[in-house]
């Protein structure tokens, strides 16, 4: 694994840095072979408030955890136990519903043991309702604004420019994010 450890308002120790990769090196024991993705880390310090963003993009796979807390080296031991979670996650789906040869199946070692049934109930993905509504061509700002006048978290639009279906929504953080098909 490659890491990329960035700070943001902060300065990454060499302890801190040690910390991370030894940490996350952890989740290695979860795949038949080392994953050769990359590791993405930002760290970031806002008031006392301490925040891990850790994001490992691997093929068929992507794995992302956030956390906060008042200590750094806590935020980063929660973020793993977050990932280790989401890997027996994806393991245990894998197993009841993906056999075929080109599945994650075979991205995970057997010996992992799954979550406990009531630790991972069978999810049941029923749609109750289905809304229809025509694409108006608009710009961003737009969008946001007609989100914002609906009380929605998002606004899915075509975009006037290329003519893409695009969807603005609004971040935690209160600010807004678009997403755009590439």
């Amino acid at each position: 694994m490659n890491f990329n450890i960035r700070g943001e308002n902060m300065e990454i120790t060499d302890a801190l840095r040690d910390h991370v990769e030894k940490k996350v090196s952890k989740l290695e024991r979860y795949f038949e072979s080392t994953p050769s993705s990359d590791v993405h880390v930002k760290m970031s310090v806002l008031n006392k408030e301490q925040k891990v963003e850790i994001t490992i993009p691997m093929p068929k796979l992507l794995l992302r955890a956030e956390e906060k807390h008042n200590d750094m080296y806590a935020a980063v031991d929660l973020v793993i136990e977050k990932l280790e979670r989401q890997i027996r996650k994806h393991k245990t789906k894998v197993n009841r519903k993906y056999r075929g040869d080109d599945s994650l199946k075979y991205m995970f070692k057997n010996e992992l043991e799954p979550l406990a049934e009531e630790e991972f109930p069978e999810e049941d993905y029923e749609i109750v309702r289905t809304k229809r509504f025509d694409l108006k061509p608009m710009d961003a700002e737009e969008a946001i604004l007609q989100m914002d006048m609906l009380g929605h978290n998002f606004f899915v639009f075509s975009n006037s420019v290329n003519g893409d279906t695009n969807v603005v929504y609004k971040r935690r953080d209160g600010r807004y994010g678009l997403i755009e098909p590439e």
